[in-house]
């Protein structure tokens, strides 16, 4: 997948959780992410954020270190 489609993916996922509880949230967007993307798409996203992360919302990109 191409960065561009990742990183909006991503910020999709974290704006649905941009109402609850910051904790919440973060929590959320981990788990999504570990439940519906593929090791891969996980692998490439902890890439991007290894090279900055540009683009990411903030919830996507805490949620996205959490996974290690």
């Amino acid at each position: 997948m191409n960065s561009e489609n990742m990183v909006h993916m991503a910020n999709q996922i974290a704006q649905f959780f941009t109402s609850y509880p910051h904790e919440d949230a973060v929590a959320g967007v981990a788990d999504h992410i570990e439940k519906f993307w593929e090791k891969r798409m996980r692998q490439q996203l902890h890439d991007y954020i290894a090279q900055g992360g540009s683009g990411l919302n903030e919830l996507a990109l805490e949620a996205a270190k959490r996974l290690g």
